[in-house]
């Protein structure tokens, strides 16, 4: 993949204007108040599992409109009571089209001593990896195949709005966990992870930090326009054939543009992103690491296209989130 978007040095400076509603935090504050009027309280079950050292938790929680959403919580086993009571904990979003998985699949974060849930999206998992487990009960207009154009036609359909509710939601239940410090809560994610937690730490309060991986839903107008590549193609599709639908069809993506949320982040973050990333440009993830609110610092990978920097990166992370906390 050549180098086709701008120079790092402006990269690093590159803070555009982003289409934002009026109504950006009413919107999101009904949403969530509206979500907030189903209990908190997830619902654990022990899973047997052939991970000798790890407690594993088979976890439904109330998401959107109370819709329960799946999820992995694994704990670190603690085999002579030396663990804190309470343990920092990191909450992770699935790239697009993967499902939760095997547990077996998401041992970095607990290996590392944290506390670990990792959030099913709803209506995904059948396109990669080991398969999902949470629906999307709601309905949908005309639509491109694909997550993308699912309710586009208005900002209070839009698939993301669910998936958005449900990343917070998550947030929220697992801060009810009697093993987890709700003051040490960080989510991360890669790609559309990246993306929902760019969401999550715009919307959640008192994270103690955001690590977005080469974050996918950011800067749509310059996305849409400049990637040839899915998911960002699935809008394209769309449009070539509601071509009277251009405005509506923006309108509705900047309630769920990643820069918008990341002007409204108080937790420290960690971004990675690939020079060459021919599906999330570069310049739309320093568009959201340039915006953010908080401090933040950016992992540039030069060479790299979408998969980031990979186990590198993961290295990178482990040292950043360890030195947050010792703070």
């Amino acid at each position: 993949m050549p180098r086709l978007d701008l120079p790092l040095t402006d990269l690093r400076q590159y803070r555009p204007e982003v289409a934002e509603p009026a109504d950006f935090d009413a919107f999101w504050q009904r949403t969530l108040a509206e979500a907030r009027q189903h209990p908190d309280a997830p619902v654990l079950t022990r899973v047997e599992s052939p991970l000798s050292e790890v407690e594993v938790y088979d976890v439904t929680f109330n998401g959107f409109a109370g819709d329960p959403v799946k999820a992995w919580f694994l704990l670190p086993a603690d085999r002579g009571g030396l663990l804190p009571e309470r343990l920092p904990t990191v909450v992770e979003y699935n790239g697009y089209g993967g499902g939760r998985g095997f547990p077996h699949e998401r041992l970095g974060w607990v290996a590392c001593g944290y506390a670990y849930l990792f959030m099913d999206t709803r209506g995904q998992g059948s396109v990669w990896g080991s398969g999902g487990d949470t629906a999307d009960p709601h309905g949908s207009g005309p639509a491109v195949p694909g997550f993308m154009t699912r309710g586009i036609q208005s900002p209070e359909e839009y698939y993301y709005r669910r998936v958005f509710t449900d990343a917070v939601r998550a947030v929220d239940a697992v801060r009810t966990l009697e093993r987890v410090d709700p003051d040490r809560v960080t989510v991360c994610g890669g790609s559309q992870g990246g993306g929902i937690a760019l969401a999550a730490a715009g919307l959640c309060t008192g994270l103690v930090g955001a690590m977005p991986e080469v974050p996918f839903l950011c800067h749509f107008e310059r996305a849409v326009g400049m990637t040839d590549s899915d998911p960002y193609q699935e809008v394209v599709r769309y449009l070539a054939v509601h071509r009277d639908l251009v405005d509506q069809t923006f309108a509705t993506l900047s309630y769920f543009d990643g820069v918008n949320f990341a002007k409204r982040a108080t937790a420290p973050a960690l971004f990675s992103v690939g020079l060459l990333d021919p599906v999330c440009p570069p310049s739309t993830v320093f568009a959201a690491h340039n915006h953010w609110a908080a401090d933040a610092e950016i992992e540039v990978y030069p060479f790299n296209e979408h998969e980031g920097g990979q186990g590198h990166h993961f290295v990178r992370q482990a040292a950043w989130l360890a030195r947050r906390l010792a703070d």
